[in-house]
């Protein structure tokens, strides 16, 4: 299928799709006249290249774990590459911990209860 068609399929942009094979996260072949073509697995990995975005990944990890989660089985050193995702879940988690305790404080602040002196409440 064309870029246009896997766009569609996929629920991205084209300029998408430009962007995740620049960064080596999506592979098309070139036809003749220049156009890309991809398989019908495409439609499938681009929804896998959007969760792992959504999940917070950067295209560096992402392009480490696509090959690990490839039909034709792992290849590359998943183990290291497992150590990485691991990082970045722990990494979300400390921040998931300050937003829910700068919340708090906020909650605090605009409750009364916590508020410093001077600052209005209500």
């Amino acid at each position: 299928m064309r870029i246009g068609e896997l766009a569609k399929a996929a629920g991205v942009s084209t300029r998408a799709l430009r962007y995740y094979e620049e960064q080596g996260l999506l592979s098309a072949e070139r036809r003749g006249n220049g156009y890309r073509e991809y398989g019908d697995q495409a439609v499938g990995q681009v929804a896998f290249i959007q969760d792992l975005f959504s999940a917070g990944l950067p295209s560096e990890v992402i392009r480490d774990i696509l090959p690990c989660a490839g039909d034709a089985g792992p290849t590359g050193d998943c183990a290291a590459l497992m150590a990485k995702v691991q990082e970045v879940r722990d990494r979300l988690a400390r921040q998931e911990r300050q937003i829910a305790q700068r919340r708090e404080m906020l909650e605090g602040y605009l409750s009364g209860a916590d508020a410093p002196a001077g600052f209005p409440t209500g």
